[in-house]
């Protein structure tokens, strides 16, 4: 082995052992600080988690306290100012003819009666016992009375569905409007027990289509059955009534539920 190829050995040697030293603390105290980076990252997630639960917590406690505190402001506006007129049955006009069943908790009130072989059902929908006038009118009402104090008039109207049935179930539907001045009749279709509502089945022409004498002979048919406007002012009273204790049980509900 020649000289040269021992002192190449050597200095190898000597400068893998340099490096070795040289680079090994190095070598420690990295991993020594990405240790201390990874600890401290953990402290800092587990923190901002303990400080978002506890942000969290407060905010819905806060945001349930001012909902409670807005649904009582609002029962007692519903009670005080729109409350429930208890005396509304001692209202029932003379001649009223149907029986009334009115279900907490359902929009809808349902009329009843027996006419010889017939049974007469009326749903009568609450959320919608008035219409606005056309806003044509009231701007011409407006130009009339510059100097008056005007209030927003309004025109009652009653969505019904009247059902006439015998005693094979099959039935006249008759959809109809209720105004204190007249009862106009939107649509007619006739239905059958066995007949399904997904059928295509042909339901009769446009009642607008149908010759006058038709339309004022169903018109009549209605009338000897109880369905007349001069009941129409009741009605609209009953069901704006119903539509104020709906509300206030339902604000009650929901005050309930927030507070659980």
């Amino acid at each position: 082995m020649s000289l040269t190829t021992v002192f190449r050995r050597a200095s190898s040697r000597v400068a893998t052992l340099a490096f070795r030293s040289v680079r090994s603390p190095v070598t420690v105290r990295s991993a020594a600080s990405q240790r201390l980076i990874l600890g401290s990252r953990r402290a800092s997630v587990i923190s901002f988690s303990r400080f978002h639960s506890t942000e969290s917590a407060v905010t819905k406690t806060t945001a349930d306290e001012n909902l409670v505190s807005v649904l009582e402001s609002e029962i007692d506006c519903a009670v005080n100012e729109e409350a429930p007129d208890q005396n509304v049955m001692e209202e029932v006009p003379e001649g009223f003819p149907f029986k009334i069943i009115d279900t907490p908790g359902e929009r809808t009130v349902l009329l009843e009666r027996t006419f010889e072989d017939e049974t007469i059902q009326v749903e009568v929908d609450s959320s919608a016992p008035y219409e606005d006038d056309d806003e044509e009118e009231e701007q011409g009402q407006a130009e009339q009375n510059n100097d008056e104090d005007e209030e927003h008039s309004v025109k009652i109207r009653i969505p019904m569905v009247v059902s006439v049935s015998k005693g094979d179930g099959v039935c006249l539907e008759f959809g109809v409007s209720a105004y204190p001045d007249e009862i106009v009749i939107d649509s007619l279709s006739i239905k059958h027990p066995q007949g399904s509502d997904t059928d295509l089945a042909y339901e009769g022409p446009d009642f607008d289509d149908l010759d006058e004498n038709l339309q004022k002979a169903f018109h009549r048919f209605l009338e000897i059955r109880g369905i007349k406007p001069s009941f129409t002012d009741f009605l609209a009273d009953y069901v704006a009534n119903k539509d104020s204790r709906e509300y206030l049980q339902w604000l009650k509900d929901v005050k309930s539920f927030v507070e659980k």
